[in-house]
């Protein structure tokens, strides 16, 4: 057990975040190509098998509200023990699911655990190297993230063939159960400034309204949510138009998916590198004039009638290359003026961030059945959202 809290910020360090943010995509990725799977095994219908995603942005949502505060009254360390324990418990409900229900609720469970990484992880990094170096480290801890759901998908096609539905929840809670004994063994804490006065009602809301008054903070806020959703809305509607459309096999349909995360890590990348020569706003608006440009292509080349891989595959890298600017920009810029109630900001970030996406993905959901234009019309609109709210919400000059 680690002993005293961490003098410095280390390497190991960021990969342990790396790893722990990155069990929230990876809890979705994983069993992508499952879904048409599942909806075979428990009988049900496309909108339903949606369900077990957007259930696990809902309580990934609820959750880190609380994590949020409960990390700046205890501490990250504790919280994110708890998080684990909780995700390792759910992981095995899930396997032992009988029911698209049961499956449903127990993913919502799962959610619960799983949002400790992402939300405590940022206010770890916010901790550890503060405001100005932070949009630097998430860059690059973003982008080594995203290599969970660039093979995820692959690998969980292969088990799927291989091993059935259940085999991805077995792989999930044996990921959970070594970050724990890993966060048991080298996590100090970062947290220097508990708050004695964080989890009281009053000052809970009290932060959130202060958070939600502040036009800067709003506009990070919108531009991550928005960014976010319109590659959730991929996420959630890719597996069924492909597989659906282009006859791709679970394994083949990964590989087509790990094109928009490699547009996703070349756009992290690329913000590490640029944002101390150009600044975070710059790429923030850089990452959303792309985004957009490439959502409206994606939709003109649908309604136009080229129903091709390439004509949906290309313009999203570039869609999920641009959220890879926007994110940890976003995210580095809204948490800076907050030292003291860090956990509290980027719990309110991860509620709108993962709120909008579940939103977006129940309307994929139920649109998909109708028309697979639905998965293009959802990911231009997001994606012009993020430019249009971070130049509305600029400071008046």
């Amino acid at each position: 057990m680690p002993e005293g809290r961490l003098s410095s910020p280390s390497t190991r360090l960021a990969a342990l975040v790396t790893t722990l943010v990155a069990l929230g995509p990876l809890s979705t990725d994983l069993y992508l190509p499952s879904l048409p799977t599942l909806a075979s095994v428990f009988a049900s219908d496309t909108a339903r098998v949606q369900l077990t995603l957007s259930a696990f942005l809902a309580g990934f949502a609820i959750a880190q509200l609380a994590y949020g505060a409960l990390s700046d009254r205890f501490g990250r360390r504790p919280l994110m023990l708890a998080g684990l324990l909780i995700y390792f418990l759910a992981s095995i409900a899930c396997l032992c699911a009988e029911s698209i229900e049961q499956l449903i609720a127990a993913r919502f469970v799962q959610a619960l655990g799983a949002c400790a990484g992402p939300v405590l992880g940022r206010a770890i990094v916010r901790d550890a190297w503060g405001p100005l170096e932070s949009a630097r480290v998430l860059a690059y801890v973003l982008g080594a993230m995203a290599l969970a759901p660039l093979v995820g998908p692959t690998i969980g096609g292969l088990l799927t063939v291989a091993l059935g539905w259940q085999a991805s929840f077995v792989v999930l809670a044996l990921i959970s159960a070594l970050q724990a004994a890993a966060v048991w063994r080298w996590l100090g804490e970062t947290n220097c400034r508990l708050d004695p006065t964080a989890t009281r009602p009053s000052r809970i809301f009290g932060n959130f309204s202060r958070l939600l008054g502040d036009r800067a903070y709003l506009r990070y806020l919108l531009a991550l949510a928005f960014s976010y959703s319109g590659l959730f809305a991929f996420i959630s509607g890719s597996s069924f138009v492909l597989i659906a459309r282009f006859a791709l096999s679970p394994t083949t349909y990964g590989l087509c998916f790990s094109s928009a995360v490699a547009g996703y890590i070349g756009g992290t990348q690329l913000a590490g590198r640029l944002v101390r020569r150009l600044g975070a706003d710059r790429l923030i608006a850089l990452g959303g004039a792309l985004g957009a440009t490439a959502g409206l292509s994606m939709l003109s080349l649908e309604l136009a009638g080229l129903h091709t891989l390439t004509a949906l595959l290309a313009p999203m890298f570039a869609v999920a290359a641009s959220v890879g600017l926007v994110m940890p920009m976003a995210s580095a810029r809204a948490l800076a003026p907050y030292p003291q109630m860090a956990g509290a900001a980027a719990a309110l970030m991860g509620f709108a961030q993962m709120t909008t996406a579940a939103l977006v993905g129940i309307v994929v959901g139920h649109g998909i059945n109708t028309s697979p234009a639905v998965l293009p019309l959802a990911v231009a609109v997001c994606a012009t959202l993020v430019p249009l709210c971070h130049f509305a919400l600029r400071r008046p000059v």
